[in-house]
């Protein structure tokens, strides 16, 4: 069986979607997933179904909703009572938030050894589990509990995908989807300072000066506040040139002395220091 969250809330068996009834039933399924292997009180699903308006019968529905999605799984998972609430055990069942918690792991391991390729393929197919807006499906009530933080784990594997492929000296196609990131999620610094390295180290050193005064004035105008340490470091390391003496070599080149190494954090030519 294969249990989805990342996009509409699903599950799968031998290739075909299993309907689910409804919002209800979507809702404790994504719940008892995000427990992961933890069980859930009638007072914790009641909490996530209705809130403070909970019906008299909040028990018998839980119960009743539980039992129809009991009779949707194999022998892959196992949904149990215990005490006053439920445990959903996963045993060989895949769940793609699971995966995607593992992947990115990995993927930001890699990144610590500099292993940028399998770095970048890591965190790529990560972000690939993703299918739309994360708990399609549930009520609002979970979705404004769990979607917050969701997003900000997607966000974080995106940010160090792409700081992977600028270390591979992938500056130049880059650019394109940084732009489309920095209209998204203006306030979100090190997606700028990405923008602005990415820039820079495609001899659009003007525009990259651009972003980060816009950059400037939106937090001034938004919070009253001055760029934090992530855009005034890249802003420096432009300013200095220290950004191009930093970035390593793209995967492929041979480091003199050790043909057998690819890929080895070499030093690209460094462009004369601008002055501000």
């Amino acid at each position: 069986m294969e249990f989805r969250i990342l996009g509409p809330v699903e599950l799968w068996r031998d290739g075909h979607e299993v309907p689910l009834n409804g919002t209800k039933q979507k809702t404790l399924l994504a719940a008892l997933l995000l427990a992961r292997g933890h069980v859930l009180t009638d007072h914790q699903l009641s909490g996530v179904l209705w809130g403070d308006d909970m019906p008299e019968t909040q028990q018998a529905q839980i119960y009743t909703a539980a039992s129809r999605l009991r009779r949707q799984f194999d022998d892959t998972a196992e949904l149990n009572r215990q005490g006053s609430g439920y445990l959903l055990e996963l045993r060989s069942a895949s769940f793609d938030y699971q995966d995607f918690v593992r992947l990115s792991g990995a993927g930001r391991a890699a990144m610590g050894e500099h292993r940028y390729e399998r770095a970048a393929e890591l965190l790529d197919t990560a972000l690939a589990l993703w299918q739309g807006p994360t708990l399609t499906g549930v009520t609002k009530l979970l979705a404004d509990a769990a979607c917050p933080r969701l997003d900000e784990e997607r966000l974080d594997a995106l940010e160090n995908r792409i700081e992977a492929e600028l270390a591979l000296g992938r500056h130049a196609r880059l650019i394109p989807e940084l732009i489309g990131l920095v209209g998204a999620y203006p306030m979100r610094e090190r997606i700028r300072a990405q923008l602005m390295t990415a820039l820079y180290l495609s001899d659009r050193q003007a525009q990259a000066f651009a972003t980060y005064q816009e950059g400037c004035r939106l937090l001034a105008d938004a919070f009253g506040a001055d760029p934090g340490p992530t855009l005034r470091n890249a802003y420096q390391a432009i300013l200095t040139g220290e950004l191009a003496r930093r970035v390593p070599e793209p995967v492929g080149a041979r480091v003199p002395g050790d043909p057998t190494r690819a890929g080895h954090p070499g030093l690209l030519p460094t462009r004369p220091a601008l002055r501000a």
